[in-house]
């Protein structure tokens, strides 16, 4: 179609292939993966939807140009020549975005102002107005990806990371970063053809992400504001229908899900998340410590969960990581269970061998996600070594 255009979408390192995939199911054209990004090609509807519904994106890019680039001169004059005025009003706002992988180039916030400043000044050139800076809520978000001698301008229609649902009102000290929390159970394999548990829920993110898949509703639904909202090309009526044919494809769910944390404030702040994502005819929420529970029944049962890792409890941990395989091995037959983790030493402790392992960031913390997969009619189960 003559009005596809390239887009980018970023993501977290170790996801790029959960996103291609993502990607091609919605039906995007020309994917292709790179390093914390997946480039493709749809039109305005397509980026709508990419917007609600992709789990794994944090960022939807809309490149609008590409050029060399030798010094600060060259970006000044090459954002100068542009023409604004097809994205943005002399009355309007901007906020830039500057990213950098170049020995040249160092200081991104320099060019954050450099690019702003060539763009002011040929709006006041040409009309005599210029467009004011609003790091909030602008017009437009520009972003600058400079990778060695290659300059890339692209608009952000997303806005803010797309990892903010809007679901989450409450949340502990270390809450885990909602696109994360997708990509590790969709890297389980979740289906949703199973009951599901997470034992340390904190504020129920992963149990919100879970329940999300298992009904395939569009993760985004209940964000106050895309970026492309404030384009001079918004349409309310293609964002509105694309919005419904999604709503259209959600699916019912005939399993249970739970989810344990010792801690009474955790406790209440899932039940409070999982309610405002209207997902608490779903998800059941209990102040348990993991430790002294037991599974109930002998069906199947999904668990993915996020352990401390033990900056503040150094002392602890490989205590605490041995009970983990303890109960998992004494009370959880039949169930395959996954954790994410960077403490790598405790990890040792557990004393169950992996069935997989995934190396993954989390934030900047190198880390792994590993599944035990714990058989049923053994007390001490079979354990499968693929690593």
């Amino acid at each position: 179609m003559e009005d596809n255009f390239k887009m980018v979408a970023k993501t977290l390192f170790g996801f790029e292939e959960l996103l291609a995939k993502e990607l091609v199911q919605l039906g995007a054209r020309d994917v292709k993966t790179g390093v914390r990004h997946v480039s493709f090609s749809g039109d305005k509807g397509f980026m709508y939807k990419c917007n609600l519904a992709l789990r794994t994106a944090t960022k939807i890019l809309k490149p609008i140009h590409t050029f060399a680039i030798r010094n600060e001169k060259d970006l000044y004059d090459q954002i100068y020549k542009m023409n604004w005025s097809t994205y943005l009003k002399a009355s309007g706002s901007l906020a830039i975005d500057t990213t950098i992988n170049s020995e040249v180039f160092t200081h991104s916030l320099y060019l954050s102002q450099k690019t702003k400043d060539a763009i002011v000044d040929k709006f006041r050139d040409e009309t005599g107005e210029r467009p004011s800076v609003d790091l909030k809520f602008p017009d437009i978000k520009v972003n600058i990806h400079i990778d060695r001698e290659v300059c890339n301008v692209s608009l952000d229609s997303s806005g803010d990371s797309l990892h903010k649902r809007g679901y989450k009102t409450a949340t502990n000290i270390a809450p885990i970063n909602e696109v994360l929390a997708a990509g590790l159970i969709m890297l389980s394999g979740w289906d949703g053809q199973s009951d599901f548990m997470d034992p340390m829920c904190g504020s129920g993110t992963l149990l919100a992400e879970a329940a999300m898949i298992a009904c395939n509703i569009p993760p985004n639904l209940m964000r106050k504001e895309f970026a492309f909202e404030r384009w001079q090309d918004w349409d309310v009526d293609l964002f509105e229908k694309i919005e419904e044919s999604l709503l259209n494809k959600t699916r019912d769910f005939h399993h249970k899900m739970y989810g344990f944390d010792k801690s009474p404030s955790a406790v209440v702040k899932a039940k409070d998340n999982i309610k405002n994502a209207h997902l608490d005819e779903f998800i059941t929420i209990k102040h348990e410590d993991f430790f002294k529970t037991q599974k109930a029944g002998d069906d199947k049962l999904h668990m993915v969960f996020n352990p401390p890792y033990g900056e503040r409890l150094n002392i602890e941990m490989e205590d605490f990581y041995k009970s983990i395989g303890d109960t998992l091995k004494q009370n959880y037959s039949n169930t395959d269970a996954w954790f994410i983790t960077s403490n790598l030493e405790a990890l040792k402790h557990v004393g169950l061998r992996t069935s997989r392992k995934i190396h993954l960031m989390n934030a900047k913390l190198e880390s792994r996600l590993v599944k035990y997969e714990i058989y049923a009619g053994s007390k001490k189960g079979k354990y499968m070594n693929k690593d």
